[in-house]
């Protein structure tokens, strides 16, 4: 058989069953207008730390909806909640109080962060 350089990659297929969301669903009761973000970026495009570091909020708030936590604090902590990423929301989306709910929960259970 001839090797043409190809291999057969991993899947990318994220298992929702899989991952653990209860904490994602503790933050859609706590600030249930989450559920209005239409992801466009603008909180990503004008974050302060964004552009000095890796952070990008729209990414955290994904992972934390999926149950993917990872890291995740390591991540939040970047922030410098200037609020400029509520400013610019479409939505009116509270994302420094998101930012500060989502830090409590991973907080109430650490051990499961993997951190």
């Amino acid at each position: 058989m001839k090797n043409w350089g190809y291999t057969i990659s991993k899947p990318r297929v994220i298992d929702l069953n899989a991952n653990d969301r209860e904490k994602s669903g503790a933050l859609q009761a706590v600030e249930p207008y989450l559920r209005s973000c239409i992801g466009c970026g603008n909180c990503t495009a004008t974050c302060t730390a964004g552009t000095i570091t890796s952070f990008n909020i729209r990414k955290l708030q994904t992972l934390f909806r999926r149950g993917e936590f990872e890291g995740l604090r390591a991540e939040i902590d970047k922030c410098m909640l200037c609020g400029k990423c509520r400013m610019v929301c479409p939505r009116g989306i509270n994302t420094r109080k998101m930012i500060v709910t989502i830090k409590r929960l991973l907080d109430q259970n650490p051990k499961n962060d993997r951190l």
